[in-house]
C-alpha cells in the first residue's frame, strides 16, 4: 500500500462522526443553489480527482511515497477517464530556502509548473495547494507565529507570482487539511483564528499580485477539512468579510467512520452510514451552497483504504460510491476522488478496480442499482437451497441476469417479485456443482441504466482455525477459509470486558487489529500491545454467517492459541 497520511483527520474528527449519524436529518434544501458564475464553475469541475501521494510526497522528490514521476501521458489519461478536474497537491517544504526569504527551489517550482500546464493543456480545472506544510510545520503557527506566517507569505508570494498568468481554470487552495495543534491547543477558537490570519494574507497576497490572480478562483478548507457545523460556521463568517465572488469552500469526507475502517461491526453500508452522508451534506448546503458559496469535497473515499482496499467487503464499498456520488450531484456538490496511486494506475494507466470505477463513472450522470449484497453462499454438502436477496432498484429495472454470457431464465434459473430477486437452488448447484472451494461463478445484473452488480456465487465449509503459539510480534493463526471471508473479530476477556486497542467496542478494527492473509488470521503487533496478560476469546465473524470462536492466552511476549 502506497503511503497516504491522514494527517491527524483521525481521533476527535473522527469519533465525531459517531456523533453526527445521532443528529436528526435535516430537510433538503427545496430550491437549487444561486446559479453564481462560481457555482457553474465548480458544476463544470465535476468530477475530479486527486494526484495523490506524488508532489505533496514528504521527501525529496515526488517519487519519495513510492509512485513513479508523473507524466504528461498519466494526465491524458485522466482526462479520457472522463474526468473533469485534478487536484495536484503540493508540498512545498523541503523546497523552501532560508529566512528571511524563504525562496523556492526554482526547479521545484517549475516541476510543478509543467504538471499544473500539462493539466491545463488537456482542458482540466486544475487545484493547486499548499499540502503536507499544513502538520510539517504550520501547525507550529501558535508558539511560532511570526516566523510561520513570514514563510507562509513568502510561499504564496512566489506561487501567485508564478501562476499570475495562467488560465482561469487553475485555482489555488490556501492550505489542505489546516490544524494548530503542535502549540498544544485544543481551542477551536484559537486554531480558528490563526487560520483566519493564514487566509486573510493568503487572499491579500494572490488579489494583490495582479494579473489573472485578480479574480482567480480560491479555495477555502475548514479546520483539517471537517464538515462539523462549528467549522463550516466559522469558515463561511471568515469567507463573508472578503466580499469577494470568486471564493470556493471545501471539506474533506471519508465516511461514517465505524463503517469506513471497518470497527464495531459497522460491515455493511446501512442507514447509519447513509444517514451520515445525508445530514453531513445538507448541513454543507445549507451552510455554504444555499448562501452562494460553491462547495468541492477536495477528497472522499474510504480511511479502510489506507491500509488496503479489502477492509471493506467488495458490495457494501460499491454501495457507498453509488450512493454518495448521487447525493451530492443533488447538492451542487463537486466531489474530487483521493487516489494514492491505489485506485488508477499511474503506469499502465488502468483501474485496479473496474468494478468501482464503472458505479463511480455512472453516478455522474445518474443512479445504479445494487442489491443488500454481492455474495451468494452455498455451503458444500448441504441440502440445495433457493437464495434470495433484495434489490435496491434506485429507479433502474432489471434487464437481464447472465454467467458468462449465458442469459439466466425468469422462473427456470430465478424469480423476481417487486425487488425480491430469488436464485433457484437448481441453477446454484449447477454452477457450484465442480466442487471447488471459494467463489464458483459470477452472475451478472444489468439494469436499464446505470452500471452492472455483480453477485459472486461462493461454495464455502465452516472455516477451521488451528492451535498454535508465537509472540505478540508475530502470531498468526493457521486458518482453513473453507472459500468463506473474513468480515470482522470480536475480542473479549474470559474474565469479562473488550480486549486490545478500542476498548469500547468488542468489534475490533480490521487490519490495524488483524488481517485475514493466504492460510491464516494474523492479529497484528497493535492489538497485543492493549491487550492484557490472560486468556482473550475471540470470534470471527464470516460472510457466509458463519461464527468461530478461538481462545489466544498472552504472556508478556509469549501467546498461545487454542481452537474451540
Amino acid at each position: 500500500m502506497r503511503k497516504r497520511t491522514i494527517k491527524p483527520l483521525a481521533a476527535l474528527a473522527l469519533a465525531a462522526a459517531l456523533l453526527l449519524s445521532l443528529l436528526p436529518v435535516s430537510a433538503p434544501a427545496s430550491a437549487a443553489a444561486p446559479q453564481s458564475a462560481m457555482q457553474s464553475y465548480v458544476e463544470a469541475m465535476q468530477p475530479g480527482w486527486n494526484l495523490g501521494n506524488s508532489l505533496d510526497a514528504v521527501g525529496q522528490d515526488e517519487t519519495a511515497w513510492g509512485n513513479p514521476r508523473i507524466t504528461k501521458e498519466l494526465i491524458q489519461n485522466i482526462a479520457a477517464q472522463g474526468y473533469k478536474s485534478i487536484r495536484i497537491p503540493v508540498t512545498w517544504d523541503a523546497h523552501i530556502g532560508g529566512a528571511p526569504n524563504y525562496t523556492i527551489d526554482a526547479a521545484y517550482m517549475n516541476r510543478v509548473k509543467e504538471v499544473t500546464q500539462w493539466a491545463l493543456d488537456a482542458n482540466l480545472y486544475v487545484m493547486v495547494n499548499v499540502h503536507h506544510d499544513s502538520w510539517v510545520w504550520l501547525s507550529k503557527m501558535e508558539n511560532n507565529r511570526d516566523q510561520t506566517l513570514a514563510r507562509y507569505n513568502a510561499v504564496w508570494t512566489q506561487i501567485a507570482n508564478a501562476f499570475k498568468g495562467s488560465s482561469n481554470k487553475l485555482m489555488f487552495e490556501s492550505v489542505n487539511e489546516p490544524r494548530f495543534t503542535d502549540g498544544g491547543t485544543t481551542d477551536e477558537g484559537k486554531q480558528q483564528a490563526l487560520l483566519n490570519t493564514l487566509n486573510d494574507s493568503f487572499h491579500k497576497i494572490v488579489r494583490d499580485s495582479g494579473g489573472g490572480n485578480t479574480a482567480r478562483p480560491l479555495v477555502i478548507s475548514t479546520l483539517e477539512a471537517s464538515p462539523s457545523q462549528e467549522r463550516m460556521t466559522a469558515t463561511y463568517n471568515a469567507i463573508s468579510k472578503w466580499n469577494d465572488k470568486n471564493i470556493i469552500a471545501t471539506v474533506h469526507y471519508y465516511g461514517f467512520w465505524p463503517f469506513s475502517v471497518n470497527i464495531a461491526g459497522y460491515t455493511t453500508f446501512n442507514a447509519e452510514v447513509q444517514n451520515d452522508i445525508t445530514t453531513t451534506f445538507d448541513n454543507v448546503y445549507n451552510t455554504f451552497v444555499a448562501k452562494g458559496i460553491p462547495v468541492i469535497v477536495g477528497e472522499y473515499g474510504l480511511l479502510g483504504f489506507d491500509k488496503n482496499t479489502g477492509v471493506i467487503e467488495q458490495g457494501e464499498k460499491l454501495k457507498f460510491f453509488e450512493y454518495i456520488g448521487h447525493y451530492l450531484k443533488q447538492k451542487q456538490i463537486a466531489t474530487m476522488l483521493w487516489d494514492n496511486g491505489q485506485h488508477f494506475s499511474r503506469t499502465t494507466y488502468k483501474w485496479s478496480d473496474a468494478d468501482l470505477f464503472n458505479v463511480i463513472k455512472a453516478s455522474w450522470s445518474g443512479r445504479s442499482a445494487t442489491a443488500s449484497s454481492d455474495l451468494i453462499h452455498v455451503k458444500k454438502g448441504a441440502a440445495a437451497q433457493d437464495k434470495s436477496v433484495t434489490l435496491n432498484l434506485n429507479g433502474r429495472t432489471l434487464s437481464s441476469l447472465s454467467v458468462n454470457g449465458t442469459t439466466l431464465q425468469s422462473g427456470t434459473d430465478y424469480t423476481l417479485s417487486g425487488s425480491a430477486l430469488t436464485f433457484k437452488a437448481s441453477r446454484l448447484s449447477q454452477l457450484t456443482s465442480s466442487g471447488t472451494l471459494g467463489k464458483s461463478a459470477v452472475i451478472t445484473a444489468k439494469f436499464n441504466g446505470g452500471a452492472d452488480w455483480k453477485f459472486n456465487v461462493v461454495l464455502y465449509q465452516t472455516p477451521k482455525l488451528s492451535n498454535t503459539s508465537g509472540t505478540t510480534s508475530a502470531f498468526s493463526i493457521p486458518t482453513a477459509f473453507g472459500g468463506d471471508q473474513l468480515a470482522t473479530m470480536e475480542a473479549v476477556y474470559a474474565g469479562g470486558g473488550n480486549a486490545g486497542p478500542q476498548n469500547w467496542t468488542s468489534y475490533k478494527e480490521f487490519e490495524t487489529a488483524f488481517t485475514p492473509t493466504s492460510g491464516a488470521i494474523k492479529l497484528q503487533p497493535a492489538f497485543f500491545a492493549e491487550t492484557n496478560d490472560g486468556s482473550v476469546k475471540l470470534t470471527f465473524h464470516f460472510w457466509s454467517g458463519e461464527k468461530v470462536t478461538y481462545t489466544i492466552t498472552k504472556n508478556g511476549s509469549n501467546v498461545t492459541g487454542t481452537a474451540s
